[in-house]
């Protein structure tokens, strides 16, 4: 799984090593060369697990899902984001994570008393 392409929908061989990778960035990390640039790429759906062939200089919309199941694998990409997040369920529709931390009021002290050992009764 590519982990610079959350949703990446097909892997691509490399013309130059003849290698499977995720994306460009993938071969980067791994090889020693550049990705060689080439007008015919090959691809494997990771739906179907199948291997094709498009022509790149030729690419029109219908080229943009894969001939034997039909994905679509030219989407808009989901890359990682930082965020911060809260572990277990939302507050607004389950509470029962949270804890009540404030202390019960002493219903005896009143705004009179000056010492804490003083109580009405």
């Amino acid at each position: 799984m590519c982990k610079h392409i959350l949703n990446a929908q097909v892997s691509i061989r490399a013309p130059c090593c003849k290698q499977w990778f995720d994306c460009a960035e993938c071969h980067a990390e791994t090889q020693d060369h550049r990705l060689r640039k080439t007008t015919e790429m090959a691809f494997l759906c990771k739906k179907c697990k199948k291997a094709f062939r498009k022509d790149m200089v030729n690419y029109e919309e219908s080229d943009e899902y894969c001939p034997h199941c039909d994905n679509h694998y030219v989407i808009q990409a989901k890359t990682p984001q930082a965020a911060l997040g809260l572990e277990g369920d939302d507050p607004r529709i389950n509470a029962r994570m949270l804890k009540d931390e404030r202390v019960k009021e002493d219903q005896t002290k009143t705004i009179f008393a000056q010492d804490a050992s003083v109580r009405l009764g």
